[in-house]
């Protein structure tokens, strides 16, 4: 469904009878849009890669050159992001955080649904780091909802993932290759949450009392097969 001018101008109106708050409403709304426009195409741009399609084939239906598309995704997806390296149970989680953002509500994947992903997926080394470090899914959700993020209620297909979860795909990535992996896993996608600028997900680990050194440590030593 189309959202016109007037549907806009009449949310913000309906937010604030102050000028200045609409004004201010209205930039944020279209920051908003902004980010939720780039995702869209960079969720489609992403789905080609994964399909095997070349830079070439995207730039001729993005309307630009091969270049030019390659210079605009590869900085916010990440070259190496075409998922053929990611492990099922990695697959697997990044189809729950659609499934979870659905459930909240959510009209995007944010990290906060990639987090809440890595209990939903059984047998998941993620879900183990995450036990022993004393994490729980629910003291997890308990956190993102009382920070309020919500937004309209999903209308049917794919949700877009936000920047920030987007970077968390590329670092983990990197984060597979710091371990000498030729693989990404559950614990890589869970790495990456400390390396995605800032994002909500890393918020709520560290203010749970999971810091990065911890997770790492620990995915260090049970890939090493030290615990049981």
């Amino acid at each position: 469904m189309t959202t016109t001018l007037n549907t806009l101008i009449h949310q913000v109106r309906g937010e604030s009878d102050d000028s200045l708050l609409q004004l201010e409403i209205a930039v944020t709304r279209a920051g908003q849009m902004s980010d939720l426009a780039d995702t869209l195409v960079t969720y489609f741009v992403d789905r080609c890669r994964r399909s095997g399609h070349t830079w070439a084939e995207i730039g001729t239906h993005l309307g630009v050159t091969r270049q030019a598309a390659q210079k605009r995704f590869v900085d916010s997806v990440g070259d190496g992001v075409t998922f053929e390296r990611f492990t099922m149970r990695a697959r697997n989680a990044l189809d729950q955080a659609q499934v979870v953002a659905e459930s909240l509500g959510h009209n995007y994947v944010g990290t906060e649904h990639q987090l809440l992903a890595l209990f939903d997926v059984p047998g998941a080394l993620a879900g183990r780091v995450l036990g022993h470090l004393g994490i729980q899914r629910d003291a997890v959700e308990r956190e993102v909802l009382a920070r309020g993020v919500r937004g309209p209620a999903p209308t049917g297909g794919p949700l877009p993932f936000t920047p920030r979860a987007r970077k968390v795909l590329e670092e983990s990535v990197n984060s597979a290759v710091d371990l000498g992996h030729n693989y990404v896993g559950t614990e890589h996608l869970l790495l990456g949450l400390y390396r995605g600028q800032d994002g909500l997900a890393m918020q709520i680990l560290e203010q749970l009392g999971a810091g990065r050194d911890a997770a790492q440590a620990k995915v260090v030593e049970l890939l090493s097969g030290f615990s049981t």
